[in-house]
């Protein structure tokens, strides 16, 4: 009986944390492997389990999430498969780079610092961009996607809201990313979606649901490489996924329904919040201070339940704000 009850308690904590991530998913085409891979590692899983169900999850995840923004028109297949080409060739070169450090001894201080220096520079740059006042108002590109769209180099490609980029263009910056994904060991999501908003001139809820898109392709492979070794537990990923299967139409739909400057902003706080739980859990390892470690997991947790609290509470007040404005023009109307 005492088995059976810690096993519906794992079950109803897995459903619940499947819910969470899948919201934050939909929302900003990151967050996943982010955040399931260390808390399955505080629960005692070995690495290669939490990796591989890690990775399964955000497969699966990302499959809802993609399908929700479809129907949102919210995926730039073009532009999907031109960084899911130039990623996967640019993550060869970045695990390459590992190797070379890893041989001189440097690995490890490298690239913690360079994930922490990336987390809080996009994190601040996108949180002052959502607190610029005339953010969005002009309608105009920002100024960088300006810069680099004036490089026409042919073949010429129209993304999503009519802006013509060069094919080139977007292969170099995705080959970019790729080379920092591999570096730095994560999917990339938290530099794809700025990177199309700020270099490509790619509205905000559209460079979410691309971010989506090509993450389909890469947690595939790596869920079907990980799967093949035995390394993709089904009683961890399945209740996971039955929480997110919601949690990610949930954030996907609150993309349509909250102001592009509010995406911005939650998507900063994450970053830096991110940011702050790694340096943290640097230097506790560096120190032996656990209570550092502990600080990073509430930092990372704490933020998610938070950030995730706050996008379906702006759906909300949106829903409620489009609905009384409904009403009131319904009330109008008839009273003419």
């Amino acid at each position: 009986m005492e088995l059976f009850g810690i096993a519906a308690t794992q079950l109803g904590l897995f459903v619940g944390f499947g819910l969470l991530i899948g919201t934050l998913f939909g929302f900003f085409g990151m967050g996943g492997s982010f955040l399931v891979t260390p808390a399955l590692l505080v629960m005692g899983y070995d690495s290669t389990t939490a990796v591989g169900s890690g990775l399964a999850f955000v497969f699966g995840t990302s499959v809802i999430a993609a399908l929700r923004h479809r129907d949102h028109g919210q995926v730039d297949y073009k532009l999907g498969l031109m960084f899911i080409v130039g990623m996967t060739a640019g993550i060869e070169v970045g695990k390459e780079i590992v190797y070379l450090l890893k041989g001189l001894g440097f690995a490890d201080l490298v690239v913690s610092l360079s994930y922490i220096g990336l987390l809080a520079t996009v994190g601040l740059f996108m949180l002052r961009d959502a607190r610029t006042e005339d953010t969005g108002e002009s309608g105009e590109d920002p100024a960088i996607a300006q810069k680099l769209q004036a490089f026409e180099i042919p073949p010429m490609v129209t993304i999503k809201g009519g802006t013509q980029v060069s094919l080139w263009l977007a292969l170099a910056m995705a080959l970019v990313i790729g080379v920092l994904s591999g570096f730095l060991g994560v999917g990339g999501g938290f530099l794809l979606m700025p990177a199309m908003m700020y270099g490509l001139g790619v509205p905000a809820a559209v460079a979410v649901g691309t971010d989506v898109f090509q993450i389909t392709a890469s947690g595939a492979f790596g869920a079907f490489t990980y799967g093949m070794s035995g390394a993709v537990d089904l009683s961890i990923v399945l209740p996971l996924l039955a929480g997110s299967a919601m949690g990610a139409r949930i954030g996907a739909g609150a993309t349509a329904l909250v102001d592009e400057d509010e995406i911005t902003g939650y998507f900063a706080a994450m970053l830096l919040a991110g940011a702050a739980a790694v340096a943290s859990k640097n230097l506790g390892n560096t120190y032996n201070m656990e209570i550092l470690n502990q600080i990073s997991m509430a930092l990372i947790f704490g933020a998610a339940l938070l950030v995730s609290s706050a996008i379906i509470w702006a759906s909300i007040k949106s829903i409620r704000e489009q609905t009384d404005g409904g009403e009131q023009n319904d009330t109008s109307t008839a009273a003419d």
